[in-house]
């Protein structure tokens, strides 16, 4: 990196210089005003600091909620629809960064066991949480896609913080700003504060959880879905995973997401 030039080469000047020597205090209150002057002139460049605005002048509690109608289509369609948007409860806000769709008749989707007792949430009207357990220890959030009865979901892969960090560091048990932080759908589940309790949530109702109105990505990337070597090979490698294109705020592989 090239060093600034901070000061300018001084000109010879004009009055011709004193036979005498100057006292020691003249010279000093010279050397003094010449530094003044200078300092005034060249004002070094501050660095910029990078961080992460606010995405709108707008409070939370002024933005809008997105509609029941707005989930009540294919998971396919709705998946890319939901990068960009945030989620909230309490004073944590949440934008999404990452997804997952499953689809009816997908070999990786809960709704092919059918309805039970903790899939029922899945084939309910879109726009209510599914909320479910991994591994016995990670809780995982969905948003319920398409019509009554039709049991698909969109998996909340990742997401990035945008207040409430806080809270999210207390409840994630971790002090970093770093995407570590979200970067996970177990993640997600505990920066929330959700349990499966919050199963068949509406997320289009105010209190709660909610599913805020966001701006839509200028990029995206696809791929492979994640952790589904039990499925279908057509499944493995369906491309229906999304993600915002340029943000860090992504799980891995990160390595299998392309434009599409």
């Amino acid at each position: 990196m090239k060093r600034t030039q901070r000061f300018k080469r001084v000109s010879k000047p004009k009055k011709s210089i004193p036979e005498s020597e100057p006292d020691e205090d003249s010279a000093a209150n010279r050397s003094t005003q010449l530094l003044k002057s200078i300092s005034t002139r060249i004002k070094p460049k501050r660095p910029k600091i990078l961080s992460l605005p606010p995405p709108t002048s707008l409070t939370f509690d002024q933005m809008t909620i997105l509609p029941r109608e707005f989930f009540q289509i294919d998971a396919l369609d709705l998946a890319p629809r939901l990068l960009g948007k945030f989620l909230k409860r309490d004073n944590v806000v949440l934008q999404i960064t990452e997804v997952e769709a499953y689809r009816p008749n997908d070999s990786a989707c809960h709704g092919r066991f059918g309805i039970t007792a903790r899939t029922a949430p899945v084939f309910g009207p879109g726009g209510h949480a599914y909320v479910y357990l991994c591994y016995g220890l990670h809780t995982m959030l969905n948003v319920v896609a398409d019509k009554e009865g039709i049991g698909a979901a969109v998996l909340i892969r990742s997401c990035a913080p945008i207040s409430g960090m806080d809270t999210i560091q207390e409840r994630r048990g971790q002090k970093t700003e770093k995407p570590a932080l979200l970067n996970g759908p177990g993640k997600i589940g505990q920066a929330l504060g959700i349990s499966t309790e919050w199963s068949n949530h509406p997320l289009h109702s105010p209190g709660g959880l909610e599913l805020l109105d966001g701006p839509e990505p200028e990029k995206i990337l696809v791929g492979p879905r994640v952790g589904i070597d039990y499925a279908l090979p057509e499944h493995v490698s369906a491309l229906w995973r999304f993600a915002i294109a340029g943000t860090a705020w992504i799980s891995a592989p990160k390595n299998t997401l392309r434009p599409p």
